[in-house]
């Protein structure tokens, strides 16, 4: 049985090219909200296993076929009003896991219509104002840091 409440406990997958190039998707629910992949925890999940289904409900990819990268990172934030009836009374902060998705090159993704309409492929930065989540934001700024750091950049040049 499905809880009432959504876990203030949630993952945010910057999925990308070597290349550097962001994927973003536009949110359904609120109009020109554009954002990475992100979805709360269920019961029983680890942030790990969160990213993979949130990936294929959203993308309709299969992580496993990729380099899904977790990249040590949290923040905390405060939940926006729009979406606190989602949560227990008196719940205001989330916690928020960010990982990173490498894939080898631009794909078309396969929306879950109910959450999503449109997508982009964008250079990080440009992607990184686009987004209207300061979290999301900020995950796409570290962009050069996080692929450096799990050698995306030797893939781009065909040394992997």
């Amino acid at each position: 049985m499905k809880a009432q409440y959504k876990r203030p406990e949630s993952v945010l997958v910057v999925v990308y090219t070597p290349q550097l190039e962001a994927l973003i998707i536009e949110r359904a629910d609120v109009q020109h909200a554009w954002q990475s992949v992100t979805g709360s925890l269920e019961d029983g999940e680890t942030p790990r296993q969160t990213a993979v289904r949130e990936l294929k409900e959203e993308l309709g990819i299969d992580a496993e076929r990729f380099e899904l990268q977790d990249w040590g990172l949290s923040s905390e934030y405060e939940i926006y009003e729009v979406w606190r009836h989602r949560y227990a009374p008196g719940v205001t902060q989330n916690t928020e896991h960010v990982f990173g998705l490498l894939v080898p090159e631009r794909f078309e993704p396969v929306l879950s219509p109910r959450e999503h309409t449109h997508w982009l492929w964008r250079d990080a930065a440009v992607a990184a104002e686009a987004v209207f989540s300061p979290s999301n934001a900020e995950a796409l700024r570290l962009l050069p840091e996080m692929a450096e750091k799990f050698g995306a950049h030797l893939q781009a040049q065909g040394r992997a």
